[in-house]
């Protein structure tokens, strides 16, 4: 299997309204980017998969389907084998695809069990309804636990990450286990936006605090994945090229922790 290349991705999380996702994964396509990212929680799979089809069928357009990662994970209600090998094979239907690329744990909790869930995935790869195995919201005890069921390499360990909640301890682990940390809320759900140490260092650089976000993300070895509609669909990814000087992302990796802007209950770390 060749390895998974990602580059900065749309996160889909919140784009409920049909119409509104499909527009905004094609309007995304068609910028530029090729790495979508959605859910079964998300329930909206098939507005995605009407946005990759318009692009995808447009000749016009030469985007390739090889060239488009698309990620999609398993619904933590959705985890027991049957229930794994039966979801995912709709989410499939939903998106118009025979495969996808990265298919995730989403979060390790109600019905996960590693050593019942996880010999599926490798099922299901095996099977080529996906190239790629990733997992979501996973504690390192959980991460180091998952690793040595799967016989798939992890490719992704999807968590929250951005300037005020930066992940050190999952980013090394990433580094070391030779895996994509894709980071959600790469924005802070919004909150990063008028951020006066962001806003300073956009203001320096010429740029706004989100794509300042983004591309410390990105120098920092971290995927991450806007939820985004409208301009700033084109507008993020100015991170692509914004080379920020080392003493910017200095001071970043120096600005107070905040807290999680997810933060379930029944998350993992919170057990």
């Amino acid at each position: 299997m060749p390895p998974l290349h990602l580059s900065l991705g749309l996160g889909t999380s919140g784009l409920d309204d049909h119409a509104t996702c499909a527009d905004t994964v094609a309007a995304a396509l068609k910028a530029g980017y090729r790495h979508v990212d959605t859910a079964q929680m998300y329930d909206n799979e098939s507005a995605v998969g009407e946005g990759l089809d318009r692009v995808l069928s447009d000749a016009a357009l030469d985007v390739a389907r090889e060239d488009v990662v698309v990620a999609t994970k398993v619904h933590p209600d959705n985890l027991a084998p049957d229930d794994v090998r039966e979801t995912a094979r709709e989410s499939l239907d939903r998106l118009g695809l025979d495969r996808v690329d990265l298919l995730y744990v989403h979060w390790p909790i109600r019905t996960y069990d590693a050593a019942e869930t996880l010999p599926v995935f490798d099922e299901l790869r095996d099977a080529g309804l996906t190239d790629h195995v990733g997992v979501s919201n996973f504690t390192p005890e959980l991460l180091r636990e998952a690793r040595e069921t799967l016989d798939a390499p992890i490719a992704a360990h999807q968590v929250e990450c951005h300037p005020r909640f930066r992940q050190p301890e999952l980013r090394a682990l990433a580094a070391d286990f030779d895996h994509h940390l894709v980071g959600y809320s790469p924005l802070g759900r919004g909150t990063l936006l008028d951020d006066p140490a962001l806003v300073d260092v956009a203001e320096r650089n010429d740029t706004t605090p989100a794509v300042v976000a983004l591309a410390w993300a990105l120098a920092r070895d971290v995927v991450p994945i806007p939820k985004a509609t409208g301009d700033h669909v084109t507008e993020n990814l100015n991170a692509l090229d914004l080379d920020l000087p080392a003493s910017d992302l200095d001071r970043i990796d120096a600005l107070d922790p905040g807290e999680r802007q997810i933060d379930p209950d029944d998350a993992a770390w919170n057990r």
